[in-house]
């Protein structure tokens, strides 16, 4: 494994450092993508970091061809970057419906679809776009459940399209997790009562770490995914399930 390359967008973050330091690990050369932050974070790991905004195309384009020019292929995509400004469906106005799904869906298909002569070049190639619980029934502002749920199907009709280039595509679902981005919601008091819902509400009566969601990305990457396309691996705790009636 040591001559494949993965790409993380949103690699400056908690999650997206998480996921970048277990590919390390596994033996990938990793690039870390991110509007701010992504040389700073990617020298501490020992990783390349590059420079990108997902919601531009020249960008992206900047960005891939700075990933190829230093290591000569693309095998792995990790969709990851997103964002959630707070609203309701009554708040919102329409800069923030168009933020949040240019970041959270525009940008993994404009990934996608530049990666796509990279996986050619290659024989092939792995996608995990990082997903949420929230596409199944809500739980979270609406904009960004509605952008979770797009990429579960942009995510199935993109498996349809690149199986023929050898390339899978599959969706983490992770729930409530400890970082930076979830910290955003509200003062730390309303995050931690938020959390305590999140745990009660798992019949494991947890919350999910963010490396174990990392590691179900890798797995997804993995050689024995090969055969596994199109898919949704919920890392909830069991949260996505619906409440259990005694």
């Amino acid at each position: 494994m040591s001559a494949r390359v993965a790409i993380v967008t949103g690699g400056a973050g908690g999650l997206g450092r998480t996921i970048g330091e277990v590919l390390h690990a596994d033996g990938f050369r990793v690039a870390l993508l991110d509007l701010k932050g992504a040389p700073e974070v990617a020298g501490e790991l020992g990783v390349l970091g590059v420079p990108v905004d997902v919601t531009d195309e020249e960008s992206v384009r900047t960005a891939l061809a700075r990933v190829e020019q230093e290591w000569g292929r693309v095998d792995a995509l990790v969709n990851n970057a997103g964002v959630e400004p707070p609203h309701t469906l009554e708040t919102v106005d329409p800069a923030i419906w168009a933020q949040t799904l240019d970041v959270n869906l525009a940008g993994p298909a404009l990934m996608i679809k530049n990666c796509i002569p990279l996986f050619r070049r290659a024989g092939g190639g792995r996608i995990v776009n990082i997903g949420s619980r929230t596409w199944l029934g809500g739980g979270a502002s609406a904009a960004y459940a509605a952008a979770k749920a797009g990429l579960v199907g942009l995510t199935r009709q993109a498996a349809r399209e690149l199986g023929p280039l050898g390339v899978t595509v599959n969706v983490v679902a992770p729930s409530f997790l400890r970082t930076p981005l979830n910290a955003t919601k509200g003062d730390p008091e309303f995050v931690e009562a938020f959390a305590e819902r999140f745990a009660a509400a798992s019949p494991l009566g947890r919350l999910v770490e963010p490396r174990e969601v990392a590691h179900a990305v890798a797995f997804l990457l993995s050689e024995p995914a090969g055969a596994i396309t199109g898919e949704t691996l919920h890392v909830t705790a069991g949260t996505h399930l619906a409440p259990y009636i005694h």
